[in-house]
């Protein structure tokens, strides 16, 4: 007879801050995405790779409520069935969509007063100490803080995007091929400042065509092909399988 061994307490799991399982999307009743499931636990980064038209940003607007979906998604171990988009941004999630969508005539700093919107009842001094940490983040954006979002460069309006997101204090940022277009210099820029978020707690849903930066940061992957997802493992793990180096990375790291 097998003995058992009690152990003691140890250290608790890391929680899971969004779990997605049997996920469908389909566009005029064609599939987009079928029988997704994937998870991000509370401060780590995930992401999620694959080719163009595979289905990622499908995946995060399915997530945030912005396209209908059949399955289960879980905030925090809420279910999210029936929530608006406000009703999941209050909950502690945010999108910084591909497109980016700033307000082109309003100044940087505007943006970023109205990423904090629903912080509002906290008074002016609060929202300046959220304003001041996006500048830390992002010391461009104090440098451009009166100019308007329009005349920004492609790298600025990508870190005004992702600041005005975080001025909402999200506890899951999902961010939508936040390197694309960008000169490599600037994408070196955006992915540091992906790394450092993670050390302020903040978890990471990262969907990229740049497969080989996206897994250098990140903590666990998933690699997205034709709506369904065909890989998975931790990141060091996926860069190094020959399917993903053939495919996704080359030999020269190309993207």
């Amino acid at each position: 007879m097998t003995r058992v061994t009690q152990a003691g307490p140890g250290p608790a799991p890391p929680a899971l801050l969004l779990e997605v399982s049997g996920l469908d999307v389909a566009y005029g009743g064609i599939p987009a995405l079928s029988g997704l499931s994937l998870s991000v636990e509370a401060g780590s980064i995930v992401t999620v790779i694959g080719p163009n038209g595979a289905g990622k940003s499908t995946l995060l607007g399915a997530i945030m409520g912005v396209l209908p979906s059949r399955g289960g998604i879980r905030f925090d171990g809420a279910p999210l069935a029936g929530q608006d988009i406000e009703e999941r941004v209050n909950a502690g999630m945010a999108l910084v969509p591909e497109k980016r969508e700033l307000f082109a005539s309003m100044t940087v700093q505007d943006n970023l007063r109205l990423g904090g919107f629903r912080h509002r009842a906290e008074g002016r001094a609060a929202a300046a100490r959220a304003i001041d940490a996006v500048f830390d983040l992002f010391p461009r954006l104090r440098e451009r803080r009166r100019q308007t979002a329009g005349t920004l460069s492609g790298g600025e309006r990508q870190m005004l995007a992702m600041g005005r997101a975080l001025m909402a204090r999200p506890r899951l940022l999902m961010l939508d091929e936040p390197s694309l277009g960008l000169a490599p210099l600037v994408v070196r820029d955006i992915f540091r400042t992906i790394t450092a978020l993670r050390g302020t707690g903040v978890a990471i849903l990262l969907i990229e065509q740049n497969a080989r930066a996206a897994l250098q940061v990140a903590d666990y992957g998933y690699v997205l092909e034709t709506g369904r997802m065909t890989m998975q493992g931790d990141a060091a793990s996926l860069a190094a399988d020959g399917r993903i180096v053939e495919m996704y990375l080359g030999p020269q790291g190309g993207r």
